[in-house]
């Protein structure tokens, strides 16, 4: 089904009402991907798996370029202000380009009307983490011990899913818990091993190697269902906060004035990137599952997350300037 649905769609993809031809010298030069978080990021990770298989498609070399900073703002107004020539795009997530607009008031770009939306590439859970010196092995003695002394949690970043995941987390135990803002989910993993923070609610790509390898305990993941790459996890819902869930999603976006020729050949790339097996295991192998939304289909998906969770900031009172 999910081949069958991206390959319908191919058609209308591509009625754009400019002709093929249009795009025939492009791509004629290396492209880039700025990816607004740093390497070995959730963000990285999918945009690298993205570089390779649509350079191999395009036949030209695709670099991944790290722009990390302000939450992902620094990254994301690069591409922004990028020439809209189809030679940069951006590898955009939730937090960059849905949840960032109703925590920043001040920012110098719009993720909404400065982006054309390519593809959504892949969703992944969250999953909550601890260092095995923390004396807990489920949610609920998480919860019982964050109300014996105030605990710490890690994320990659102030207002970005896996800040947000801690605050709801936070909100439904009622727990007074002390955020700790990193310049990426990879920057704060060093002290989440070492125990110098008690846990992370991280991507979970980017945890499952230190999972298998015994040096973080997963506690729960925060999606409505379980991970199939992680079955014995319970969600935090059926393990302790019923109504619990937060996803993250990362997706492929260009500057909103890319031509239309250039942006049908993406779609159409990506539609069959994403319906291709190996690309769907290799999603699947990193704890993310494969996208399967494309152009303005996943532009009104964009538009729902904004609003989503928009609702939720404004109602904790969260801002970040």
């Amino acid at each position: 089904m999910h081949r069958r649905a991206l390959l319908s769609a191919l058609p209308l993809l591509a009625g754009s009402g400019a002709s093929a031809q249009d795009a025939t010298s492009w791509p004629s030069r290396p492209l880039r991907i700025i990816v607004p978080f740093g390497a070995g990021s959730t963000t990285d990770l999918l945009g690298r798996l993205v570089a390779q298989r649509l350079g191999d498609a395009l036949g030209q070399t695709v670099v991944v370029e790290n722009r990390p900073g302000a939450g992902g703002n620094i990254g994301t107004e690069a591409a922004a202000r990028a020439p809209a020539d189809g030679y940069t795009l951006l590898m955009g997530a939730a937090s960059t380009n849905a949840i960032n607009p109703s925590l920043y008031r001040s920012l110098r770009f719009d993720p909404i009307r400065d982006f054309a939306p390519v593809a959504l590439v892949g969703s992944v859970t969250n999953v909550l983490v601890v260092p095995p010196s923390l004396p807990v092995t489920s949610v609920a003695e998480l919860i019982a011990l964050a109300r014996t002394r105030p605990l710490s949690f890690a994320s990659g970043g102030a207002g970005g899913s896996i800040h947000l995941s801690g605050e709801l987390f936070r909100s439904l135990a009622g727990l007074d818990m002390v955020h700790v803002p990193y310049n990426g989910g990879a920057a704060a993993l060093p002290d989440l091993l070492s125990g110098r923070v008690d846990l992370m609610f991280d991507g979970l790509p980017t945890s499952l190697p230190h999972i298998r390898a015994g040096r973080l305990r997963a506690l729960a993941v925060t999606s409505a269902e379980r991970s199939p790459v992680l079955p014995e996890i319970p969600t935090v819902a059926e393990a302790a906060l019923p109504g619990y869930e937060a996803e993250g999603w990362f997706a492929l976006f260009a500057p909103a004035a890319t031509p239309a020729p250039i942006l049908d050949r993406l779609n159409r790339e990506l539609a069959r990137l994403l319906a291709d097996p190996s690309v769907i295991a290799q999603l699947s192998a990193q704890g993310a599952r494969a996208g399967d939304k494309v152009g303005q289909e996943f532009g009104r998906f964009v538009l729902a997350e904004r609003d989503k969770w928009g609702t939720v900031i404004r109602a904790a009172g969260i801002t970040l300037d």
